[in-house]
């Protein structure tokens, strides 16, 4: 089969960037390309500072034939509104450098996150629904989706939105990797000789509902979303089926060979950077890849994570009656994630 369609994928270094790039290279109607760089080996990558105009349209000319976007770049900020500034402001100088370069743009493919129901001010309530309304502090998510819908209006293209919660993948030193951060304790746990005890709360570890998405299966709905009419100006909830942590952390515990303790709340970010020295032993002694542990793990992100104390669960009957009706399993996907790190030598 002959090429049809050209992607770039920008933010291709992060969990979902590469799992794009890593889906797309299969398909053979798929050119694609990764903006800045990936892990999968044959891509043509392209280098470009988003947050400057000029220079972005000029990094572009080589992708003139883009037909479609996956955008899943993301920069921090200050706080939310100079965070919205700078996320609004790349996606803007991307989609304007691809029209003055002439690309044929069909549709763009965009992420958000559980962010843009406002589970990060405080208590929201689930399920989650594509259609709830937006709450009132700056939101990336909201700008991007604006300009993405202002665009479409105007008829430059389409586009399509998935919205992901914590994602699970094998990419090391992203510091919004859970399997990271429960794989890197887990390893620590072992080698000290206690058992595996969640940091969370106990409200966390077996009252609440909570819910991750699988960076591959997201890859698969990412190509589905792309190109199915279905799909066209429409955003997706993109989550496994929700579970206790309890369920999970005796998955992890059974990949690490560990018996399970009663939780132990205490703040990762605190604490675990104190056992750098420990994982540099478990580095030599199993001949992993030299990486410091604060480049390695984002210990913040579980503290997020495992302290939200209320359900997080988005509704997937949306997405399900649009068409893409694959399934994966929750513990499934994260032990898969942490034998690929291991075989990686990125955990031992």
């Amino acid at each position: 089969m002959n090429t049809r369609y050209s992607a770039l994928v920008v933010g291709a270094s992060g969990i979902i960037g590469n799992a794009v790039v890593r889906e797309l290279q299969g398909r053979p109607e798929w050119k694609v390309r990764a903006l800045p760089r990936t892990f999968v080996e044959g891509v043509e990558t392209i280098r470009a500072d988003l947050l400057d105009a000029r220079a972005t349209q000029q990094a572009l000319a080589s992708a003139r034939d883009t037909t479609h976007v996956f955008y899943a770049a993301l920069k921090g900020g200050a706080d939310l509104l100079d965070e919205e500034r700078i996320n609004g402001g790349m996606l803007r100088n991307l989609l304007d450098g691809l029209k003055a370069v002439g690309a044929p743009l069909q549709r763009v493919v965009h992420y958000q996150g559980a962010k843009v129901y406002g589970v990060h001010l405080g208590k929201t309530r689930a399920p989650f629904y594509e259609d709830d309304p937006r709450h009132l502090a700056p939101n990336f998510y909201y700008a991007q989706e604006d300009l993405l819908r202002e665009r479409s209006a105007a008829g430059a293209f389409d586009w399509s939105i998935l919205r992901p919660d914590v994602v699970v993948g094998d990419i090391a030193g992203n510091p919004m990797n859970i399997v990271m951060v429960m794989g890197v304790f887990a390893a620590l746990s072992r080698a000290a000789g206690v058992p595996l005890r969640f940091p969370g709360t106990h409200k966390v570890y077996d009252g609440v509902l909570a819910q991750t998405t699988d960076a591959n299966w997201m890859a698969r709905a990412s190509a589905w979303a792309a190109l199915d009419p279905a799909a066209r100006n429409e955003a997706f909830n993109l989550v496994n089926e929700p579970f206790r942590w309890e369920r999970v952390w005796r998955r992890v515990a059974g990949a690490f060979e560990m018996e399970v303790g009663p939780p132990q709340p205490f703040s990762l970010a605190k604490q675990m950077p104190l056992m750098a020295g420990a994982w540099e032993q478990l580095v030599q002694r199993h001949g992993l890849q030299a990486q410091p542990i604060e480049k390695l793990v984002g210990w913040w992100f579980g503290d997020f994570v495992f302290n939200t104390e209320f359900d997080m669960v988005s509704d997937m009957g949306k997405i399900r009656r649009a068409g893409f009706t694959e399934a994966v399993e929750t513990e499934a996907t994260i032990v898969g994630a942490i034998e690929r790190l291991r075989a990686g030598k990125q955990l031992p």
